[in-house]
């Protein structure tokens, strides 16, 4: 039996190995999240937080490896009211692990090798020892999603899936997801391989951690696949349960599949109902819905039998400047060889070529006929399909005969003529022709006078306008009585009428004989007269007139009344109308009964007084 003080070693150890059994008492507890997640390159703190109160414990950081390895990376000691480190190791690391006052385990940049089970160990001693894991998920997004289609022709015709495209997703983490879409709609394809369509994947760890997809899609095609548009999208993961997703451009595929279907059509200017106009240039559209692009052949069918034309791979042919001989039957033929037994390869049209002669007339550009005279002239025309004829004078229609009758002409006849030929199916395809009717015969002549007065209202000086319309053929020649008339010209109206125009006043000799104008050639002549009345003489000379008149007749009644005086009173009676007072020792005479016999000498023409008077100076004193 051994003594006391040998066994208390070991009694030390017994209770130390026991406080550190998981089943010993253990009152020390922690606080470390289970899971942080954080995108890469921002930085990372993993918390370790002993619950309770302990004055003294020590607390150790180890990260655990994918084998359950652990190593040390930091530890740390309460002394008193503060955590002391005590040394870390970064294990390569760059940069380094660190801990904070607080005991945390500080990563300054997430990368994608920090993915790991990081171990937070607490010892109190009597108290105990506890940990707690914490897993860090590093999240990465990864680069723009690139697509590599199939560059080649895919056939149809194959009965095997063929390789479409590949995608691919570069550095990201954790791997992301590849979907395909066709035409928007997602294509459900197994990752086994069958005749349908399936995918491949492959994924690469880069040196830096990062993970990178590639996909690879494969599908049996169909026609309808010619006009599809495909592309790939890559799904990722963020933290706190985030996805986001990145789209590649649109790609479509080159398919050869075999004709089925062939179209064929023609193309011109002037294409109504299946009708070309005569030197118009035709162009000839083939095409087939094969590919790729088959070759054509253009032929024209002349007694069943094909004269080829042309042999090409745009599928156009141009015949310039088509001419009636052209008109026929033109084929077309697509040359795939793939293409199945019952497939239609051939098509055919008919091309019509509408022509229009010139247009012939009975007469030449000018018909010239006596007044009163009748013709018919006939328009004559040649053309496909049918045209039809009109004759217009002067844009005014007149029929649709070929024939134009003319009956009993007259000036108003006079014109000109013309034949219109035209295709209601052809529309640019028309044709005319002209000729003048000239109307011989002597003038006529019609006459207009611009603000008429009533007879008797005319004035001396009144301004007047006088206009003289003629016609005939040949034209006629317009002259007028008084001279500045205007030269004659086209009157408004047409019809043939020329006219002439004179301004003057109005005087009284006008009145009297009138003012004239004439139309002559050499068929005749024809003569108008204006006359005006009589013509009243303006109203300022008559006050002159009649003044004039006064002034006369009051110069003779002074006359008249000097004459009676001198013979009733002889040399006084002049000299007392001169005085106005008889002279001195004369007797005034009396204005009653000594008057008498005086007056009646006077009146009886007495000529002893009168000569007495006469020689004593009756010419001197009066």
């Amino acid at each position: 039996m051994e003594p006391p003080d040998a066994c208390a070693p070991r009694l030390l150890v017994l209770a130390l190995l026991l406080g550190a059994h998981p089943g010993a008492e253990a009152e020390v507890r922690l606080s470390v999240p289970p899971l942080v997640e954080v995108m890469r390159g921002e930085p990372v703190t993993l918390d370790c937080t002993p619950l309770g109160t302990h004055d003294h414990f020590v607390l150790e950081w180890f990260l655990a490896d994918r084998s359950g390895v652990r190593h040390h990376l930091a530890s740390a000691e309460l002394q008193g009211s503060e955590l002391q480190d005590k040394g870390h190791n970064s294990w390569g690391r760059n940069p380094p692990y660190q801990l904070d006052s607080q005991g945390r385990l500080v990563l300054a940049k997430a990368q994608v090798g920090d993915e790991r089970d990081y171990v937070c160990v607490v010892s109190a001693g009597a108290a105990g020892t506890a940990e707690a894991t914490a897993r860090l998920s590093v999240f990465a997004k990864p680069e723009a999603t690139e697509v590599f289609p199939n560059k080649g022709t895919l056939s149809v015709m194959e009965d095997l899936a063929q390789e479409i495209a590949t995608c691919s997703s570069r550095n990201g983490n954790p791997v992301p997801q590849i979907t395909w879409y066709r035409n928007g709609q997602r294509l459900e394809v197994p990752m086994e391989v069958n005749s349908e369509g399936y995918m491949t994947s492959r994924t690469v760890r880069e040196a830096s951690g990062l993970l990178s997809l590639t996909s690879t899609l494969y599908l049996r095609l169909r026609k309808d696949d010619r006009d599809a548009s495909f592309h790939c999208s890559v799904h990722y993961r963020l933290p706190t349960g985030r996805h986001g997703r990145l789209d590649s451009p649109a790609f479509r595929l080159t398919l050869h599949y075999p004709t089925e279907h062939v179209q064929f059509w023609l193309v011109s200017p002037s294409t109504t109902a299946g009708w070309v106009r005569e030197g118009d240039s035709v162009q000839l559209f083939c095409r087939g819905d094969g590919s790729p692009t088959p070759e054509y052949t253009f032929f024209r069918l002349q007694d069943q039998e094909e004269d080829v034309l042309k042999t090409n791979l745009e599928g156009n042919l141009t015949l310039e400047g088509v001419q009636r001989s052209q008109s026929g039957t033109y084929g077309c033929r697509v040359e795939d060889y793939d293409a199945a037994e019952d497939a239609e390869l051939s098509k055919t049209l008919e091309l019509h070529v509408a022509y229009l002669d010139p247009l012939e007339l009975s007469t030449g550009k000018e018909l010239s006929l006596p007044l009163g005279n009748s013709t018919a002239v006939n328009c004559s025309v040649q053309g496909l399909p049918a045209p039809t004829l009109r004759w217009t004078k002067d844009s005014a229609p007149l029929g649709d005969d070929p024939t134009l009758s003319l009956r009993s002409i007259t000036f108003d006849s006079a014109g000109t003529y013309t034949c219109e030929a035209s295709m209601p199916t052809v529309p640019l395809l028309s044709r005319s022709r002209s000729f003048k009717l000239l109307v011989q015969g002597p003038p006529e002549l019609r006459a207009e006078q611009t603000h008429p007065k009533a007879e008797g209202s005319w004035r001396e000086g009144d301004e007047v306008r006088l206009i003289c319309y003629t016609r005939g053929y040949p034209e006629p020649k317009l002259s007028w009585s008084q001279l500045g008339g205007s030269p004659a010209e086209p009157a408004p109206g047409g019809q043939g009428w020329m006219s002439s125009s004179l301004t003057l006043k109005v005087t009284s000799a006008l009145s009297r004989d009138g003012v004239s104008c004439e139309a002559s050639n050499p068929h005749g002549s024809d003569r108008h007269v204006f006359h005006f009345g009589t013509v009243a003489p303006q109203t300022s000379q008559a006050g002159v007139a009649v003044m004039a008149v006064a002034v006369s007749v009051g110069l003779l009644l002074l006359v008249v009344a000097a004459f009676y005086c001198m013979r009733r009173k002889g040399h006084r009676c002049c000299r007392r109308a001169e005085k106005g007072s008889p002279l001195p020792g004369e007797p005034e005479l009396s204005h009653s009964g000594s008057e008498g016999p005086e007056q009646a000498g006077l009146l009886m023409g007495g000529t002893s007084g009168g000569a007495k008077r006469g020689s004593g100076g009756f010419g001197n004193e009066c």
